[in-house]
């Protein structure tokens, strides 16, 4: 096949037909155009006959059978506006370490991050993070009044802890920190994050955001719910159901804190996570063996996309997490356009590395085949 020009790609397949690059394919009324392919763009893998999902970082595979077998097992629940939510934190408390007085329950973690924005911003002060970094946080707190310090990470694209140190105002009510980052999937040491912690913490809120905890196999990295088991205040670590417990739909998360932040913590969450998303969290909490498939599947994905940008020189950040961020050198408007155009769904913008890096989640092994072989055909 014949190198193809930015205009030849910008145009489409159209355009590489009509340059003799890809053979014309029949549509007929009963073909549906999400399952017409272009052979030149799917020689060996035929095109999926729906969207393939790599911008949301999702568990493919989720729910579990266990957390299925739950939600049948309480659909007659759902009239219900709650369940109790103590055996959940039990086993939650129970795996990390804590008690469930460190327990926050929210409806996905991202109320866990909206009540500490609120926390954060009662004094109109700043709060210092990371940049680029997860946002949910800071948009709530800045709504709510709070000043946005963004530090820009350093040239290994991980955060900047000494520049954030110093980034540090009088007014700073909170730091905020997402390890594995996202949507750059590095992890800070552990040693110098836990130092970090506790320094900060003193005269402020610390939050870090570990929704990705489950991936990570990097001996580097250590969660900071150790901490709180410690018995350290003014320090928050939100997890998730949503990513490794395939539950994203349900929306159930987790905050761990001193019990007196937690408590005030509970006093101001703004709603109770439901019947269903209660009892299958519990099950898939109790579940050994999902987590277990899910990593070693993300890791088959990932070392898929890890060798197509080996084999094309391409910069990328070693995932901890369940997606990567890959320097195509492209506007990511750009790639994104050209993947869904053959049925890939890639990740949104992330300023101010848009102009030349992608985010891609990792899906099941087959997909992440697929989408190397478009990438490679399209871009390579």
């Amino acid at each position: 096949m014949g190198s193809l020009t930015r205009r030849q790609i910008l145009l489409g397949g159209t355009a590489l037909a009509a340059a003799g690059l890809i053979p014309a394919i029949p549509r007929t009324p009963l073909t549906p155009a999400m399952k017409l392919m272009q052979s030149a763009l799917a020689a060996d893998i035929p095109r999926p006959d729906y969207i393939v999902r790599l911008g949301a970082n999702e568990n493919p595979y989720g729910p579990s059978r266990v957390a299925l077998n739950a939600i049948h097992a309480n659909l007659h629940l759902m009239n219900r506006y709650s369940a109790d939510p103590r055996p959940l934190a039990k086993v939650v408390a129970e795996l990390n370490g804590v008690t469930t007085e460190n327990m926050v329950i929210g409806t996905g973690s991202g109320e866990i991050l909206n009540v500490a924005g609120l926390l954060a911003s009662l004094n109109r002060g700043s709060i210092v993070c990371a940049d680029p970094t997860y946002q949910d946080l800071l948009r709530y707190a800045e709504t709510a009044g709070a000043e946005i310090i963004r530090v820009p990470v350093n040239e290994s694209l991980n955060a900047d802890l000494d520049a954030m140190r110093a980034a540090v105002r009088n007014d700073t009510d909170m730091v905020y920190l997402v390890n594995p980052n996202n949507p750059i999937p590095s992890v800070l040491d552990k040693n110098e994050m836990r130092e970090f912690v506790i320094e900060m913490s003193k005269d402020r809120l610390v939050f870090i955001d570990e929704a990705y905890h489950e991936y990570v196999d990097n001996p580097d990295y250590g969660s900071m719910i150790g901490l709180i088991a410690e018995g350290h205040n003014n320090i928050i670590v939100s997890r998730t159901a949503s990513k490794i417990h395939g539950l994203a739909g349900m929306r159930i998360g987790f905050g761990f804190a001193h019990p007196d932040l937690a408590t005030r913590m509970n006093q101001i969450k703004t709603g109770d996570a439901c019947v269903l998303a209660i009892e299958a969290a519990l099950a898939s909490y109790q579940d050994d063996e999902f987590p277990k498939f899910s990593i070693r599947k993300n890791k088959e994905s990932r070392q898929i996309v890890e060798a197509m940008c080996e084999e094309l020189g391409l910069r990328y950040i070693k995932s901890n997490t369940n997606f990567t961020f890959i320097e195509t050198g492209m506007e990511n408007k750009f790639v994104q356009d050209k993947m869904h155009e053959y049925g890939i769904s890639t990740g949104r913008d992330f300023p101010p590395y848009h102009t030349t890096w992608t985010r891609v989640s990792l899906s099941k092994p087959e997909e992440m085949r697929y989408f190397v072989q478009v990438y490679k055909q399209l871009f390579a």
